[in-house]
């Protein structure tokens, strides 16, 4: 990679190439972009995960360059088809691919390195920026409550006396999380094997990220004032600079599959749109389950569904229900969650979808699966108000069919869009020239080009 004389600053960014980790800290990035313009991105990641995230035709954001380090696949290597197996190879590579990579791009460019960026999980950043002696910012991409517990892991574990199960265990002991169950903080915490690559790395990051010069999050303040109060404590710099989804260039949004327009002669707060995001699936049981509810209920839908919908979802499913819904392969989730036909969001409960629906002020049912959602889930219900779980966990036909009528017929679902309204102004309020997330994207800033 050849010099630039231009660029007076060189700052790598080191990505986590699972899940919907690496999407969000480009989004980052290329807000930053423009407020460092003598600095250049070197934007370090899986060549599966950057080829997924960078846009061939996107010219706009020369300042940040794509760079491949190794997945840790062994050569000649057979997958066992585990989802865990990619991560696992992974985690085994690092921090050495990221080093490597590096002192490459040292050695192309002639200038060495005067800030990194990086996800939180990367405890090893620590080290890395005290040996470059350049400050270190950590970006968190799920919500304020969970890095939280992150930080408490031995607390947790100590007071939860693992040996004698979680059920019905209360987070009583720790301020701000009164009312929250343990089996709803991430598992990586309290279950299984604690010694594998996930958790063993989640402890390690609950113990170095208390070092980082700053530690970035997709979030506002005015979202959760008590929990910030306490990360503000535990922190050098804690700086909600979000929603992001409203911070940058409103994006040219694919939506080839017609669902805006649908929508647009549907009637106002009526709609259900669904998705699970692109990582998890409901096992088959519970497709079947939603599809029968959504059949039964005569609410009109829109269904987000990777793969083929035939295969997946109940024979005659989709011709049965063509005056009420569509099923489509990729849907512009922000721009359907805005429209006023959309009423009903059910959702896995990732932190970036939680965001677009406070944004779109449409309330949630909640089907949680891993990591933060559980956690996220029991936020939106029981601190926030504005949405519900799906039944006792997994979703059912008499479950969903309570939740949709509910969210979408009840004076309760109307009580919940009024809560979210409230939220939705405080987020915007945020991100203008006066706003909360501004101040502290200018912070932020600050601290990379010091």
């Amino acid at each position: 990679m050849p010099g630039d004389e231009n660029v007076k600053k060189l700052i790598a960014v080191l990505a986590f190439p699972f899940a919907t980790h690496a999407s969000p800290l480009l989004s980052l990035v290329q807000r930053l972009s423009p407020a460092v313009p003598e600095a250049r991105f070197i934007f370090f990641n899986t060549a599966k995960s950057n080829n997924a995230i960078f846009l061939e035709d996107d010219k706009r954001w020369d300042s940040i360059r794509p760079y491949n380090v190794s997945d840790g696949t062994p050569e000649n290597y057979v997958s066992s088809g585990s989802p865990m197996e990619p991560i696992e190879n992974f985690a085994k590579a690092t921090p050495e691919n990221f080093r490597t990579a590096m002192e490459t791009v040292v050695e192309e460019t002639g200038m060495g390195f005067s800030c990194i960026i990086t996800d939180a999980f990367y405890w090893f950043a620590a080290d890395m920026a005290q040996e470059l002696q350049a400050p270190w910012v950590a970006f968190w991409t799920a919500g304020p409550r969970s890095v939280l517990l992150h930080l408490d892991t031995d607390l947790i574990r100590g007071n939860l006396k693992l040996s004698s199960g979680i059920d019905g265990k209360m987070l009583d002991f720790l301020p701000g999380f009164s009312g929250i169950c343990a089996t709803d903080i991430p598992p990586e915490i309290t279950c299984g094997d604690l010694n594998s690559p996930m958790p063993r790395m989640l402890h390690k990051m609950g113990l170095m990220l208390p070092k980082a010069t700053a530690v970035a999050i997709n979030s506002f303040e005015e979202i959760d004032t008590a929990i910030v109060n306490l990360t503000n404590s535990r922190f050098k710099k804690f700086l909600n600079i979000g929603p992001l989804v409203l911070t940058l260039p409103d994006l040219k949004i694919s939506d080839s599959e017609g669902c805006l327009q649908w929508l647009d002669k549907q009637k106002q707060e009526s709609v259900a749109y669904i998705s699970f995001g692109s990582t998890v699936m409901p096992p088959p049981h519970e497709l079947e389950a939603l599809a029968e509810a959504l059949e039964t209920s005569g609410f009109h839908f829109i269904w987000s569904i990777r793969g083929n919908p035939e295969e997946k979802l109940p024979k005659g499913f989709l011709e049965r229900t063509k005056d009420k819904g569509i099923v489509v392969s990729w849907a512009p989730q922000l721009k359907i969650l805005q429209h006023e036909a959309t009423g009903a969001f059910i959702t896995h409960c990732g932190w970036n979808s939680v965001l677009e629906s406070i944004v779109g002020g449409v309330p949630m049912i909640c089907r949680a699966f891993f990591g933060d959602q559980r956690l996220n889930m029991r936020t939106i219900e029981n601190v926030w108000g504005v949405g519900t779980g799906i039944g006792d966990g997994e979703i059912t036909k008499d479950g969903a069919m309570k939740a949709l009528e509910l969210v979408l017929s009840s004076e309760e679902g109307q009580y919940m869009r009024q809560k979210l309204e409230d939220l939705r102004k405080l987020a915007f309020d945020a991100v203008q020239s006066h706003g909360s997330s501004t101040a502290n994207f200018e912070t932020l800033t600050a601290v990379i080009t010091k």
